[in-house]
């Protein structure tokens, strides 16, 4: 089991910016691939970004692309969502997630979530 504990949501002016962090533990944090999902009022989960075992390697949204980066730190057990230009359609809640093997958009192949943080961009 791996527990994923989400930090760092709020609420921001639109062009501002955001730290999201997701703390593990329970499992060796290196073996997995980390992800951000979020899902907004009335939509279906959605893939933000992912990051490689090492850091390597990230894969993004469409609609994050050039405004969010994904990083990590294998010794502190965390990932972070760095959210910049922020816009009101970014208002969701934002997960943390995990699988053992490869990057994957689809949340249903993730094998573990957090409970999620808020994120509220004001216009």
């Amino acid at each position: 089991q791996v527990q994923l504990v989400e930090s760092g949501g709020g609420l921001v002016q639109a062009g501002g910016s955001l730290r999201l962090s997701c703390a593990a533990s329970g499992r060796t944090f290196s073996n997995y691939i980390m992800a951000w999902f979020r899902q907004g009022p009335g939509k279906e989960r959605e893939f933000v970004a992912a990051v490689s075992w090492s850091g390597g390697g990230t894969g993004y949204g469409d609609s994050v692309k050039g405004r969010f980066f994904i990083s990590r730190d294998n010794a502190e057990d965390t990932v972070y969502l760095h959210m910049n230009s922020l816009k009101p359609e970014d208002t969701a809640v934002y997960y943390c997630a995990a699988r053992p093997i490869g990057i994957k958009v689809r949340s249903y192949e993730y094998d573990y979530w957090g409970q999620g943080t808020q994120v509220t961009v004001s216009s």
